[in-house]
């Protein structure tokens, strides 16, 4: 989903402009980070949050001012990795660039986070929004992949495999230990000149 507010007095009066616009207004957001979405992630369409839901959320915010202009958004792909278990991963932007340029600024993200996952599209959705500041006004763009069930109290989360080849062990590798010293260089005598070395060990 996407929506745009042109009219703030400051950046936090239109952010949160855009998150009524965007339906977010009486929800609790925790915002979420990372790639890999929930497993048995499906698209739906949007549908009305009660007021105090606490609803995960990938959310791309940008700002403009005084005309200028600003874009944000985000991307969804289901898909298959090499051992056949599927998956969904997202994908969000926020730029100063117009719609065009940030579509395709988004595609590549999702086209990255795919490639460096060995992961193979099987569906996937782009949502991207402008907004231009009014004068003297903050404007902002928000863009957001919403996950209303995934912080339910009481909700078990399915997991799925480790994929060995994309995970590193947590456990720290051991120092080596070093049992030798080397000897100390010698002292040098009052009156003994400079320029005599010992580079004997």
């Amino acid at each position: 989903m996407t929506a745009v507010a042109p009219w703030g007095e400051n950046a936090e009066d239109a952010f949160d402009q855009g998150l009524v616009e965007l339906g977010l207004g009486d929800v609790r957001l925790i915002q979420a980070q990372g790639a890999m979405l929930p497993l048995g992630f499906e698209a739906t369409p949007p549908r009305p949050l009660a007021m105090g839901t606490l609803a995960e959320c990938h959310l791309a915010t940008s700002y403009a001012w005084n005309g200028s202009s600003a874009s944000a958004g985000v991307a969804w792909a289901t898909c298959v990795t090499p051992e056949g278990d599927e998956c969904a991963i997202v994908a969000t932007i926020a730029t100063d660039l117009d719609y065009e340029e940030t579509v395709v600024l988004l595609r590549r993200n999702l086209q990255r986070r795919l490639a460096s996952r060995d992961l193979e599209v099987v569906q996937f959705d782009v949502a991207v929004d402008e907004v231009t500041a009014g004068q003297d006004h903050h404007g902002v763009a928000v863009a957001a992949l919403i996950l209303p069930d995934s912080l339910s109290l009481g909700a078990r989360t399915r997991t799925g495999p480790v994929r060995g080849g994309l995970t590193r062990t947590a456990a720290p590798e051991p120092r080596k230990r070093v049992d030798t010293k080397a000897p100390a260089a010698p002292a040098r005598r009052p009156g003994q000149p400079k320029n005599n070395h010992d580079f004997t060990l």
